[in-house]
């Protein structure tokens, strides 16, 4: 998709969105997808479609992935729609969060019985899959990309209809079993939902949201060059919208260098010398601690279209991504008390979230071997993609190297679809951007 450029990014986003909402109130199709890219307004467009949907008479169910997801959409459809009656499906033991409790118009049960009749309940794929009862005329499923498509076969007789929504370069699903006796049937459990659908469905209408709202006009080229290549995006912001500054100086060195440049470009490199490490590389974990309370120090501001005089980048403003547990253990431990509100996390319990800045351990950072698990192209997609002003990756010298010397070996297999981006010429893609001297923090002579 190439997005129209002589129309205002609102304007060209709110062109798509009526055309998915035509089409679901048309009836003509049973189902609608739609794939959007980092940060495009994938949950406003799921809030908006319930609430279309409830207004009309028709009540709904709403599956996501996570509770964390089910939580994030009851907050914000309470705040739309504070009339509107909401049931939250959960587990027994389930204790409300506060963005739940804080509303009156929601309801929390285990069973749907218990949830008094609401126009909108929502739900994770799992409970769904144990209510043995109910139907409905209308389902949204959030994040469809990250459900396999088993689980969407144990809730598909819940609902008539369904408004798939999610991001197709995000982290595939996961099994910790080997699936390679499903490999190449047409339901494939270890295929997401959406793949599944459109290879039973190839006459569903495929939507695409053409803007990013998150991503500055410095990363929404980037991130769309490596990783959605066929089908693109565009920042919502000019550069102009957004910038950090610094209200305290630092002592100037290289941590400084970086995180300036970074402010600056809205990227940078903070490159340490080729080698073979452990996993938990020491010198790469700490250079990202200090690098997390740099930043605080500085006393950062980030101003936006959201805050036009400027905001503190305080601690739950800055995250730190890395593709293992352990290397998340590590840095979580050298960041000390003063910086213990940052978030520290793996690529896939960071997936759909926002910050202001992030500082990335590249996955491939240190490693002798390009295993299929560090060169997914989604891990390093959703590491890259959270951030509303800059990112900061942090890696040894090499990772070019190791990539020529490890292409892309992964077996083809007969009526398996192809996978795009490949892992492989994603992560080229994003190291020869970072290889040029604009992003690179040099060693402070």
């Amino acid at each position: 998709m190439v997005t129209d450029l002589a129309l205002p990014p609102g304007v060209e986003a709110e062109r798509v969105v009526s055309a998915v909402l035509a089409d679901l109130r048309s009836g003509r199709h049973r189902g609608v997808v739609v794939d959007s890219p980092p940060g495009a307004g994938k949950s406003t467009l799921v809030v908006r479609a319930a609430i279309e949907l409830a207004a009309a008479g028709e009540p709904l169910i709403i599956i996501a992935q996570t509770n964390e997801q089910v939580d994030d959409l009851i907050d914000r459809l309470a705040q739309k729609a504070p009339e509107l009656r909401i049931g939250r499906l959960s587990a027994g033991d389930y204790v409300p969060t506060e963005r739940v409790r804080q509303h009156d118009s929601v309801r929390v049960g285990a069973k749907v019985a218990d949830l008094g009749g609401p126009a909108v309940i929502i739900g994770t794929a799992a409970k769904w899959a144990m209510i043995p009862e109910g139907s409905w005329p209308w389902a949204i499923v959030d994040e469809a990309y990250q459900m396999r498509s088993d689980a969407l076969l144990r809730v598909a007789g819940r609902f008539e209809r369904a408004l798939f929504v999610g991001d197709p370069g995000q982290l595939d699903p996961f099994s910790t079993v080997e699936s390679f006796r499903w490999t190449g049937l047409t339901w494939d459990p270890m295929q997401s939902a959406v793949a599944v659908l459109l290879r039973h469905n190839p006459d569903l209408p495929v939507h695409r949201l053409p803007v990013s709202w998150r991503l500055p006009a410095s990363a929404a080229p980037v991130v769309a060059r490596a990783f959605y290549p066929f089908t693109g995006f565009r920042a919502g912001t000019t550069e102009a919208d957004r910038a950090l500054a610094f209200t305290r100086p630092g002592p100037g060195d290289r941590f400084d260098a970086t995180v300036e440049l970074a402010a600056h470009t809205g990227w940078a490199l903070y490159q340490l010398p080729a080698r073979h490490t452990l996993r938990t590389d020491g010198e790469a974990a700490a250079a990202c601690a200090e690098l997390a309370r740099r930043i605080l120090a500085r006393g950062t501001v980030a101003v936006s279209e959201r805050s036009p005089g400027g905001e503190p980048v305080d601690a739950t403003r800055i995250a730190i991504g890395a593709a293992h547990r352990d290397q998340v253990a590590v840095i979580r431990s050298l960041l000390g008390e003063a910086a213990a509100g940052i978030t520290v996390d793996t690529a896939n319990r960071l997936q759909g979230r926002e910050y202001d800045v992030t500082i990335v351990l590249h996955p491939l950072s240190g490693r002798r071997d390009a295993t299929a698990f560090h060169l997914e192209s989604g891990r390093l997609c959703v590491l890259t993609s959270r951030h509303r002003h800059a990112c900061v990756v942090v890696a040894r010298d090499g990772i070019a190297e190791l990539l020529d010397a490890h292409p892309s070996t992964e077996p083809v297999h007969l009526n398996v679809p192809v996978k795009f981006p490949d892992g492989w010429e994603a992560n080229q893609s994003m190291i020869s951007f970072l290889a040029e001297p604009i992003v690179q923090a040099m060693p402070i002579t």
